[in-house]
């Protein structure tokens, strides 16, 4: 039998409130990943004394750990049955130990100097436990709301909370905890400390403002957990083909984002020759540009739906982020390290960002309309799968990107302890025409698949017309869905 929670979720427009408590629960993943992605490195190498090609393969090492668990705890958590719901228990049990380990991660370890499975093991806890957060609370979109444009709005608070999370952390660790230096352990202690409270406050907050909504029995008891079914379910989930076609596209667009994120410092340092000004307005661009995404995606969703959105943005975003190179190459570019040289790579960054992030939020959107076209198939509503399978393709694809990343900088020769102006002409041009040739090979690889998405806003709505009359003809007696 449908609840009224049910009922009230699927029906009705979803509150403002319940926009904001969902959304703000991201502001975890965006203070996990500014820490992983900016300073976990040089703290363990510069601060604490571990030779950086340790670092990095922990790190490699419990991402690649990470992405494979994901799809299990995603099939745990819709299998989760209790009186909360299957998301809410793992939002309120999981934050409290993700933020002691937290702690911990950015504390010189007790008895002396770090050592590759001590980091190993930190670095897989805060990423499971920080999936056990994220993977539930990216599965609630579906349940809180069945509506095609809702959904994108749920997603775009999302990512607004998650970057202004990230963004002000990377503000802070800057002018406040290490202010002083970037190479003394102090200041790292305290970043531990006041993240593993912002993450803990983030994840119970959004639980709690969620829980009148979503706090009920699911529609049926799934049978005991044994992992032979487990999997079996997560294949059955993975294989429908909507999420196939959308995973290349994911493939290529997260590809290309970790590649752009891991090569930006190369580039703004090498090519571009920022100052440290520019680096102080480099957050601030990026959070703009989030905000532009966050603003502009929902009318462009209405207007020529999802799919179609987020293939022509992907195009957009790879030709507005080349334009510089472009004119670069052929001379018509301001001196390099002057104001306007600067000016000119954060506008075009700012508008090629805002369409990579309509990119991000419209796929992760699509994922939730899988959902129902499984439902349909199967009788069997598997969000967890889905979006733990879709972070999957996320984590190994930001992974090849920086693998790239590696392989673009080594080809191209670029000496270590190299010097901003002094590197020879060659290697930068080595450097850019790698990178620009591989972007526009990902660029359209994701637009192809993107541009096929096989749901679009009509077959939604009709599906869910078609699970409406067949739940409507199971309560009367009549026949199941087809």
């Amino acid at each position: 039998m449908t609840t009224t929670a049910e009922k009230v979720s699927k029906h009705t427009p979803l509150p403002q409130r319940i926009k904001l408590f969902h959304g703000f629960g991201a502001v975890a993943f965006g203070i996990k990943d500014n820490g992983f992605s900016v300073f976990l490195l040089i703290f363990y190498n510069q601060v604490l004394g571990m030779e950086a090609q340790l670092v990095s393969l922990a790190l490699a090492l419990a991402l690649i750990i990470d992405a494979f668990v994901d799809p299990l705890l995603g099939n745990l958590s819709d299998r989760t049955y209790t009186r909360w719901g299957r998301r809410l228990p793992w939002l309120y049990l999981a934050p409290l130990p993700l933020s002691l380990v937290w702690v911990i991660l950015w504390q010189p370890p007790i008895g002396g100097e770090p050592t590759f499975l001590g980091l190993l093991g930190l670095a897989v806890l805060v990423r499971l436990l920080l999936s056990a957060c994220e993977v539930p609370s990216t599965s609630l979109v579906p349940e809180l709301t069945r509506d095609y444009d809702e959904r994108t709005t749920l997603f775009r608070y999302r990512f607004l909370s998650g970057w202004t999370g990230g963004l002000i952390m990377l503000f802070l660790a800057y002018q406040v905890f290490l202010a002083d230096s970037l190479l003394t352990a102090d200041g790292y202690a305290i970043y531990g400390y006041f993240g593993a409270a912002v993450i803990f406050i983030s994840v119970i907050v959004s639980a709690m403002g969620q829980h009148s909504r979503v706090a009920h029995l699911p529609k049926s008891k799934p049978p005991p957990f044994s992992l032979r079914v487990a999997f079996s379910e997560i294949r059955q989930a993975l294989s429908e083909r909507a999420f196939l076609i959308l995973a290349g596209g994911a493939l290529g667009a997260y590809v290309s984002q970790g590649m752009t994120f891991a090569l930006s410092n190369y580039l703004y340092l090498f090519v571009w020759q920022f100052s440290e000004g520019a680096f102080a307005l480099y957050p601030i661009v990026l959070f703009l540009s989030v905000v532009v995404a966050f603003v502009a995606l929902g009318p462009a969703h209405k207007k020529w739906g999802k799919p179609h959105v987020a293939a022509v943005a992907t195009v957009i975003s790879m030709a507005l982020y080349l334009v510089p190179y472009g004119f670069f190459g052929i001379g018509l570019w301001p001196a390099i390290g002057s104001n306007a040289s600067t000016g000119l790579v954060f506008l075009f960054l700012l508008l090629s960002n805002s369409f990579g992030v309509m990119v991000m939020i419209s796929a992760s959107s699509m994922v939730a309309e899988i959902v129902e076209a499984f439902e349909e198939r199967t009788q069997r509503r598997a969000e967890g799968s889905f979006y733990s399978g879709y972070w999957f393709i996320q984590k190994c694809a930001t992974g090849i990107g920086i693998f790239l990343t590696g392989m673009i900088v080594a080809i191209a020769g670029l000496p270590e302890k190299a010097t901003p102006g002094e590197v020879a002409a060659p290697i930068i041009d080595a450097m850019i025409l790698q990178y620009c040739v591989a972007i526009v090979f990902l660029g359209v690889v994701s637009a192809w698949f993107m541009n096929r998405f096989p749901i679009d806003r009509a077959e939604h709505e009709a599906r869910l017309a078609t699970l409406d009359a067949a739940a409507r003809g199971n309560l009367d007696g009549g026949p199941a869905i087809p």
